[in-house]
């Protein structure tokens, strides 16, 4: 698979951009280990990436990654090594996982999101079973995924602090593929076991809003690291609270709040001298799935919505109503696939890097949400870098050292340099823009730990 595009009047921008990532390799792989040596990673994560060519940030960032189904099978052996390292960081003697899913189980294609995590922990050794939450789940119940794939899930029981199944399967490290936006369940509050991510980054306390408070602060030591204007990685936000769309409270502060933004990022395009229109993204500041997402160019657009937009604004999944919001600048994506509008989605476990894939969406431009029904998944290419400190991209030997590592995982291998235009190289800055995220996760964790 070949990169997505980028238009071509912002091609050089982003040779620029990749070049200073690409030259200051060696610094910034030093300064992510220093980092992980105080700051504990996540067990797991994706992120998707917007690329405007004169901007390349973080927008979002997910800890209960439901989208194994759609990464490259070439990374299989790459996903397992570091699943292996993230359990054992975990628990040490782990020989087992138990995993706690969401409780759809008429979507096949999450289920095949759940068989493929399973497949990836099973790669590194470990027993695998899924404990499920739902209530109609009163024994063991197989379910066939999209792929035609079977998993079989089980009833999570609890006997006083440890969480188990019925036959007494309770391992000491219980992954949650369920991102609790319905509410933390009684059964697994307070258990002895080592719960991955942690119950307060579910969406019943987690906020966006914190998350990118915390990116404010990775994203501005990495930018004097390389000597970059911050604004280029780090999209400007601010939080809305008192809102009820359907009966239009808060509507005149949300307006406001859209017009100070506006106004912030016309300045900083006009310093610039960036041509593009601004424009906001009004999304739920609890919430995932793409749902309560609008783009607005205009205050007016949040002035007086109809109800069809009301509806879609004022709840999100599991029925919860929205009553806080970030007001997030607007990064334009101009890259595509088949002349599609695409981003990449970049997925990691502890602090590797383990691929993803690029949303497309024919019937979206560049400036809106791509999460929406009609996209479609091509998983990124075989050749995404690790991020584990050995994989540096800017000379051929090095790019050498990696690609034979990546044969023993049956990866094509290539003995190309390593010029501004290979795909590795894009691909590592995907990376770098990753773990930025990962990072700011890893802050707001310890932050909201409390």
């Amino acid at each position: 698979m070949k990169l997505a595009v980028i238009a071509p009047e912002h091609a050089g921008e982003i040779r620029e951009f990749e070049k200073v990532i690409l030259g200051n390799y060696a610094k910034i792989e030093a300064w992510f280990r220093e980092q992980w040596k105080t700051h504990r990673p996540p067990f797991y994560g994706s992120v998707d990436i917007r690329n405007a060519g004169y901007k390349m940030a973080s927008i979002d960032m997910n800890l209960f990654p439901g989208g194994f189904n759609n990464l490259n099978p070439n990374f299989i052996p790459l996903a397992a090594v570091a699943a292996q390292d993230a359990v054992q960081r975990a628990c040490e003697s782990a020989k087992s996982v138990l995993i706690v899913p969401e409780n759809h189980t008429r979507n096949t294609f999450y289920l095949q999101n759940v068989f493929a995590l399973s497949g990836i922990l099973r790669s590194a050794g470990y027993e695998v079973r899924l404990g499920s939450l739902n209530p109609e789940i009163t024994g063991p119940t197989e379910l066939e995924t999209a792929l035609g794939d079977k998993i079989l899930l089980e009833p999570l029981l609890r006997t006083r602090d440890r969480v188990h199944l019925a036959d007494g399967f309770s391992p000491c490290v219980v992954l949650l593929n369920n991102d609790l936006s319905a509410g933390v369940p009684e059964i697994l509050k307070g258990v002895e076991q080592t719960v991955l991510p942690p119950l307060h980054g579910g969406w019943t306390t987690r906020r966006k809003t914190a998350h990118f408070t915390a990116y404010d602060q990775v994203a501005s030591e990495f930018a004097e690291l390389i000597g970059i204007d911050e604004w280029q990685i780090n999209p400007y936000f601010e939080k809305i609270g008192g809102l009820d769309f359907q009966e239009r409270e808060g509507e005149e502060a949300l307006a406001e709040a859209v017009e100070r933004m506006l106004a912030k990022i016309q300045a900083k395009y006009d310093e610039k001298g960036i041509t593009d229109k601004p424009f906001v993204i009004v999304k739920a500041d609890a919430g995932t799935y793409g749902m309560g997402v609008m783009s607005v160019k205009s205050a007016d657009e949040v002035r007086g919505l109809n109800r069809k937009n009301r509806n879609k604004m004022a709840k999100v999944k599991e029925g919860l109503e929205v009553s806080e919001v970030i007001v997030q600048e607007g990064i334009y994506t101009y890259e595509t696939l088949g002349g599609a509008v695409s981003e990449p989605v970049v997925y990691m476990m502890d602090r590797f890097v383990i691929g993803g894939f690029y949303r497309v969406h024919e019937g979206r431009g560049a400036d809106e949400n791509l999460n929406a029904g009609g996209m479609v998944f091509v998983p990124l290419s075989n050749s995404i870098p690790t991020g584990n400190g050995d994989d540096a991209p800017e000379s051929p030997e090095a790019c050498k050292r990696v690609f034979e590592q990546w044969d023993s995982l049956g990866m094509p291998r290539s003995d190309q340099d390593c010029d501004i235009d290979n795909q590795h190289n894009r691909l590592y800055v995907y990376g770098v823009m990753a773990r930025l995220s990962l990072l700011a996760a890893s802050l707001e964790l310890e932050q909201t730990a409390a």
